[in-house]
């Protein structure tokens, strides 16, 4: 077995209000401390055992005396505070130019060709929450056979259509005409297919959700393919990428689906990269403001923990951390621009080492470039590497 990098992002769990905070209207935001007082408190043993209590102050998680990982916060670079960006510059691409966003709707022309070219009108074209636009439009939908398109505070273009009114291959179908249309100043971070079944009054968004992103640039998962080594993406790591330098795709229906996976693919024999995102936080729990569920599920995680550490190899290393914040006790559904957490641990990484604030989520791609002997040309960020190898 060669070396493994593991890197696990608990999508939109956030340390804090940035330096820069005030730019995007989240002053005051903290995604973990906010969520953990709203609880009464977490009860994270494993994480805490790691260090996230060393990080910053978190109710029922005090920090510990020796730390089993390295820990520390960052900073994110590129502008915005989505989840493609986030991810992008964990793998380092910092943006010099964040994706447009729509505050007031897409422009008409925009969506008139849009309409020309999936031949039919469209509903909505405002920002909007998911569960709220399908309640509003869902049976004027099911009635005339319109998709639903809205945005959010974040780069994306959404159609939510009625699984049994336009099927699902339909509406990929749908979001790839987006993604075309969606070019040069309009080329949003992800065109996202919404499907959604049931009656109204009662409507859900189905586990079909797809995500059609923007290619990135050049990205430490084209170097490690380069390399010859595996880049294996769980939940929606692949859609982020627009698949460019996955080698292995594993989509997810939940976080413990994500984690069963993540406890598949470490049982195998493999070199190169792990890479999973555990969206649930994010989706079911910051977007709509519940905190009591949002604790719930780190304290499923954590409880989960020990599985992972248990299939380490002596030279796998583990990162922790996460693209952005979703504070779930402020009065927005959107994204906040935050620090995330930082948890680097494995047999040969020196524990209770504290890595500071590191200036862009881009040294995560610095360092596991260095740790699995890759390139590390055109990525962004600085490597602390030699401050944490054993060896």
């Amino acid at each position: 077995m060669g070396k493994r990098a593991v890197v696990i992002v608990l999508d939109s769990l956030g340390a804090g209000e940035c330096a820069d905070s005030c730019l995007y209207g989240d002053q005051g935001s903290n995604t973990l401390a906010h969520t953990a007082l709203a609880a009464g408190g977490l009860n994270l043993p494993h994480l805490q055992e790691l260090g996230m209590g060393n990080i910053i102050a978190i109710q029922g998680v005090p920090p510990v005396e020796l730390p089993q990982a390295a820990y520390g916060k960052m900073q994110e670079k590129s502008p915005g505070k989505d989840t493609t960006t986030g991810h992008w510059e964990l793998m380092g691409l910092v943006l010099e130019q964040a994706f447009p966003t729509y505050p007031n709707g897409f422009p008409p022309a925009l969506i008139s060709e849009f309409e020309r070219r999936i031949g039919r009108k469209t509903l909505g074209n405002i920002v909007a929450s998911g569960t709220e636009i399908i309640k509003e439009l869902g049976l004027t939908h099911m009635r005339t056979g319109y998709p639903i398109v809205y945005t959010s505070a974040d780069s994306v273009f959404q159609i939510a259509a009625h699984e049994e009114t336009i099927p699902l291959e339909t509406l990929y179908r749908y979001c790839r005409m987006a993604r075309d249309v969606l070019t040069g100043e309009h080329a949003v971070g992800r065109v996202i297919a919404r499907p959604f079944t049931g009656d109204p009054g009662s409507f859900v968004r189905t586990a079909n959700r797809h995500d059609f992103s923007r290619e990135p640039d050049t990205t430490l998962l084209d170097h490690i393919r380069s390399s010859g080594q595996m880049v294996i993406g769980v939940g929606k790591i692949n859609d982020i990428f627009a698949g460019r330098g996955i080698s292995e795709s594993y989509p997810t229906v939940d976080n413990q689906d994500g984690i069963n996976r993540i406890l598949e693919i470490l049982a195998r024999d493999f070199s190169g990269l792990l890479f999973a995102n555990l969206v649930d936080f994010d989706q079911l729990y910051g977007h709509r403001n519940d905190p009591v569920g949002y604790a719930r599920a780190l304290e499923e995680f954590d409880r989960r923990l020990p599985e992972i550490l248990a299939l380490l190899s002596p030279e796998d290393w583990l990162i922790i951390t996460a693209d952005h914040g979703c504070d779930p006790t402020t009065g927005s559904t959107d994204h906040s621009r935050e620090y995330v957490p930082l948890l680097v641990y494995g047999q040969g990484v020196k524990p209770a080492v504290s890595l500071g604030c590191r200036e862009s989520f881009a040294d995560v791609a610095a360092t596991l470039a260095d740790y699995l002997e890759v390139s590390s040309d055109k990525l962004a960020g600085k490597s602390f590497y030699s401050c944490l190898n054993k060896h």
